[in-house]
């Protein structure tokens, strides 16, 4: 995204005065377009506070923003929400959606409810979907792209870039390969064209009531490559899992720190008694994860990703089988460049020492903090 990007001017020309919230999906528009300027993240509004975004990972209010009153959210609100999705928020007090301000962005919302008035928080999408060089993401990312079958996952946690760096892989398959994709997601994030691929995307509570039905009903619709929003139950696990067991390449997301933690989250969700069944059926279509986290470069211009890559070799689906030795994955993750693995300590000391990151950033990121230390130190 160009930084020569100059934002509109706040004003209303019908009325000749700066926009409020007041004016609703335009006032809405020229902060998104604000936000996009500056490599912003979220957004959030609330009754009794100006409006907050985050800037390179710190919240802040923005500058010369009124305070929202609760009427001022109840407008704001109403620009987001269509009759459908004012049915949900009137029942559940809380919803989710997307929506695009064309020529600007699209954003991920939710709207809820806190103290008895309306708040909103929105997560900004780029229109354009960035390429894995745009996100210096991995080589090991092109391997994965090229997988016929199995599943890959992108864990870390919320807002590190887990479905940018996801819909770069599948952009990598729409521009090369002759592929079904379908994509699950609560709510639709970047929007893919068909390039050489079919790319069919449905969103839970339009086009499907919820991942676990979507899930069967992919099996039934030709897919080559399935991407899941996020795997958050047992049920979508297993039919995951299956998908992949039949010849599909399955995509997704997951709230872990990093590689080894994965298998241990997927392997909670189920029951005690199945979960040496789920073992198996992990270690034998897993093929792999990347775990990234984003960091404040050194010269506080923006920030970089940091990434973590399991590779699932033979050796590493022994360990995910059996609990006692799930451990020794890290050591094999260290060893294991040749295979296209890195740890997340060994891609932090390459950042420091190409001067991306400070060595602060680096430690107090660091699995093992003494061990990266001494590596800075020259031992």
């Amino acid at each position: 995204m160009s930084d020569q990007f100059t934002a509109p001017e706040p004003s209303n020309a019908a009325a000749g005065r700066p926009l409020t919230a007041r004016d609703g999906d335009a006032y809405l528009r020229h902060l998104v377009t604000l936000a996009v300027a500056e490599r912003v993240s979220d957004l959030h509004f609330k009754s009794g506070a100006p409006p907050y975004w985050r800037r390179l990972g710190e919240l802040e209010p923005m500058a010369d923003q009124a305070m929202l009153s609760g009427e001022d959210m109840d407008i704001l609100s109403k620009a987001l929400l269509d009759e459908r999705l004012s049915a949900v928020f009137a029942d559940r007090h809380q919803v989710d959606l997307s929506h695009g301000f064309s020529g600007v962005a699209r954003v991920r919302a939710n709207i809820y409810r806190q103290r008895g008035t309306i708040a909103m928080s929105l997560r900004t999408i780029t229109m354009q979907i960035p390429t894995p060089a745009d996100l210096n993401l991995p080589p090991t990312i092109e391997m994965f792209s090229q997988l016929k079958r199995g599943m890959v996952l992108v864990t870390g946690a919320t807002g590190s870039g887990k479905s940018t760096t996801l819909a770069a892989l599948i952009e990598m398959i729409n521009l090369r390969d002759r592929r079904h994709i379908v994509t699950i997601e609560d709510p639709i994030e970047y929007l893919f064209k068909d390039k050489l691929s079919v790319v069919n995307q449905r969103e839970v509570g339009i086009d499907t009531p919820d991942f676990g039905s979507a899930m069967r009903a992919a099996l039934r619709q030709d897919p080559d490559v399935i991407f899941i929003g996020e795997l958050r139950d047992a049920e979508t696990i297993t039919t995951a899992v299956r998908a992949s067991e039949t010849g599909h390449l399955v995509l997704s997301t997951l709230h872990a720190p990093n590689c080894y933690d994965a298998i241990s989250r997927l392997v909670s969700y189920f029951p005690p008694e199945e979960q040496d069944t789920q073992r198996k059926a992990i270690a034998a279509n897993l093929r792999g994860v990347i775990s990234q986290r984003l960091l404040p470069r050194a010269d506080g211009s923006s920030r970089v990703a940091a990434f973590e890559v399991m590779v699932v070799t033979p050796t590493i689906a022994d360990m995910i089988e059996d609990p006692q030795r799930q451990s020794d994955i890290i050591e094999v993750i260290k060893t294991g460049r040749q295979h296209g693995m890195i740890s997340f300590d060994d891609y932090l000391y390459d950042l420091a020492e190409a001067g991306h990151i400070s060595q602060d950033t680096a430690l107090g990121n660091a699995t093992n903090v003494t061990d990266l230390k001494l590596r800075f130190q020259g031992f």
